[in-house]
């Protein structure tokens, strides 16, 4: 069952989220000889990335997975694993591993379908994922998976692969995405939101279908923390 974790403000929201995360990896490296923390791109997670990675823990044994990448190169402006290493890899943070998404093109082949065995192979190595993070869009979408986008239907379904590529409508580029099964065998699971528009599309979500609403379809394990 879902549970709401309300906050009187963002900075406290932001200190208790990272508190949380340490205790579960702390956890989980007790658990097991390595742990995987997934996180989500965008500018919204940056003060517990910041306050996370001066977390004093054995981040040489903690694998960084993300939930999602746009298909461009770490030195993209627009790149989520850029963001993850400026914010989060950094301190003792700097001693995590990061399993990137993207790979220079292959034989002229500049599609992210052409790695994706590849990427596929190297994610598969480290899961289960033991902490994740997710963010949601107003539009009730979590990591690339798009209300009715194209495919996403294999994406939530039981036997979906652990990565697949997703093409926006309204995006530059090409995503490579986690999908629905590899994120609700998180032994962790966290949920980030802020502010009344997405507090109002949470509450939507909790009776919409999930090719309405993706973040439905990891709702009842989730720990949401919620800001204005």
């Amino acid at each position: 069952m879902m549970e709401l974790i309300e906050y009187a403000d963002a900075d406290m929201l932001m200190i208790s989220l990272a508190g949380a995360l340490s205790r579960d990896l702390r956890a989980a490296l007790q658990r097991r000889e390595r742990a995987v923390l997934c996180v989500p791109g965008g500018t919204t997670p940056g003060p517990v990335f910041d306050m996370l990675a001066a977390v004093d823990l054995d981040w040489s044994r903690v694998d960084v997975v993300l939930s999602d990448e746009r298909w461009v190169p770490e030195d993209h402006p627009r790149s989520n694993a850029a963001l993850v290493r400026q914010r989060l890899m950094q301190g003792h943070g700097a001693a995590a591993r990061l399993i990137p998404y993207y790979r220079a093109p292959q034989n002229g082949d500049a599609a992210p379908e052409a790695a994706l065995d590849d990427l596929t192979r190297d994610l598969e190595a480290v899961l289960p994922i033991d902490v994740a993070l997710l963010g949601m869009g107003a539009d009730m979408h979590i990591a690339s998976l798009f209300p009715g986008a194209a495919r996403l239907d294999a994406a939530l379904a039981e036997d979906a692969p652990p990565l697949m590529v997703f093409r926006p409508e309204d995006q530059p580029e090409a995503r490579i995405s986690l999908t629905v099964p590899v994120l609700r065998a998180s032994f962790a699971l966290h949920l980030l939101i802020t502010g009344a528009q997405k507090r109002a599309a949470l509450e939507r979500a909790q009776d919409a279908d999930p090719m309405d609403a993706p973040v439905k379809a990891v709702l009842d394990l989730a720990t949401v923390h919620w800001a204005e």
